[in-house]
């Protein structure tokens, strides 16, 4: 399933790695943080048990059913028009939940209509975001939070192969952008944990670009990875 031929929201930055490898990404998602650690710091923050929760980007929909557990209600956004089919196939026994073509800088929720936002690897780096972020203003109603979830270049295995990966992030400049935008970071150490090197490794090959790839699955045995990555928080 690729974005050829798809609808797509206009606006919407292709993903490199969902749009064209859905199945794949699905595989990587149930090797995220099988400890829970970035919900833990989530909830942390603040939680989203009895609240209004819209999830920016959510693709296939995979983390919807998990904040409908608690949540009053629950709005993925995503502008892949055969990931929002999925989505919706995903939670269609779960009534509080609803999955709307959209993007990030136009989102199709009312004012003030929010009360935590998720957004997870999809703000692609912080710079270039601004029109999205400007879009939380509105939605968020007061006492709300928005968590970004980002890679953390800086440190892990992963954030190893990251830099290698992608030269042109600037960590420092992407950690300035929403410092200076009021956002706070926490840093989170997790994991990446497969059931067969053949899963880990297609993940890889969807993450990175082939030579990259290939280089660092050669120097890296087993079906683990650490992998750190930095929540981003804000409060409205």
């Amino acid at each position: 399933m690729g974005a050829s031929g798809s609808r797509v929201s206009p606006g919407a930055r292709p993903s490199p790695n969902i749009w064209h490898h859905p199945a794949t990404y699905e595989t990587e998602n149930r090797a995220v943080d099988p400890d829970g650690a970035i919900e833990t710091a989530m909830r942390s923050v603040a939680s989203w048990s009895d609240r209004a929760v819209l999830d920016i980007g959510c693709g296939t929909g995979f983390h919807l059913p998990r904040f409908a557990e608690t949540a009053a209600s629950v709005v993925g956004v995503e502008p892949h028009g055969d990931l929002v089919a999925l989505a919706r196939r995903r939670t269609r026994r779960l009534p509080h939940v609803s999955v709307l073509a959209g993007t990030a800088q136009s989102l199709p929720v009312p004012d003030a209509s929010v009360d935590v936002v998720h957004a997870r690897w999809a703000y692609f780096f912080g710079p270039g975001c601004e029109p999205g972020l400007a879009e939380l203003d509105r939605v968020v109603r007061r006492g709300g939070t928005a968590y970004v979830i980002d890679n953390d270049p800086t440190r892990s295995t992963f954030g190893g192969w990251f830099r290698r990966g992608y030269p042109e992030v600037d960590p420092v400049a992407v950690e300035r952008f929403w410092s200076t935008r009021g956002w706070t970071r926490i840093p989170v150490d997790m994991r990446w944990s497969f059931t067969s090197r053949a899963d880990l490794e297609s993940v890889v090959r969807i993450e990175l670009a082939p030579a990259v790839a290939e280089a660092v699955l050669s120097e890296h045995a087993g079906t683990e990875v650490d992998y750190a990555v930095n929540l981003w928080w804000r409060g409205f």
